[in-house]
């Protein structure tokens, strides 16, 4: 799982995209982008798969499969963005955090993985302090345990009820986008 962030004038770096097993990362560059504003961070380790980005823009610009993924996957991106913005200015800390914690899940396909309250201030755009007592709500309720530096979700569904309407909205683009159907036969 890696996160994508815009870094303000003042150093402070907020999360602006999320990517997983499913993502690609760099899509911007497919179509004509010459360098990145943000920075991409892996966050917890994973295998991918990489190419040049010459060979890249030549199967995106055949067309054809690979073609439509990348720009579902864009949309999902901007989906994903969207209910974030949104998300921000409108629910709790404490739901926020369950919403994150759980698209990560969903990304890494781990519900444990190693991250600091700080890291999470980050990505969520508050103060450390803010997220570590919005943590500490999850942990009272008995929906995740930290130690230092790392968290386990213990009640997926649990956590997803505390979670706000956000994550399935989000969930459900991604489920769409990772349910597309290629048309390439699959080999048995």
């Amino acid at each position: 799982m890696a996160s994508m962030t815009t870094t303000f004038s003042d150093g402070a770096q907020v999360e602006v995209g999320m990517f997983g097993y499913e993502s690609i990362i760099g899509v911007s560059a497919l179509m004509g982008t010459k360098r990145s504003l943000n920075r991409v961070y892996t966050q917890i380790a994973g295998h991918g798969y990489s190419c040049s980005l010459e060979a890249a823009r030549r199967e995106f610009n055949r067309g054809g499969v690979f073609q439509s993924l990348a720009l579902r996957y864009v949309q999902t991106q901007l989906v994903h963005a969207m209910q974030s913005a949104g998300c921000n200015a409108q629910h709790e800390v404490d739901q926020r955090l369950a919403r994150w914690l759980l698209i990560c899940a969903d990304r890494a396909q781990n519900t444990t993985y190693k991250m600091s309250h700080e890291f999470l201030a980050h990505m969520l755009g508050n103060s450390r302090p803010t997220v570590s007592q919005a943590a500490a709500i999850l942990k009272d309720e008995g929906l995740i345990e930290y130690t230092r530096g790392v968290i386990h979700i213990l009640d997926v569904s649990r956590l997803e009820a505390k979670a706000c309407e956000c994550y399935h909205v989000i969930k459900d683009h991604l489920d769409n986008y990772t349910e597309f159907d290629s048309g390439i036969p699959v080999q048995g």
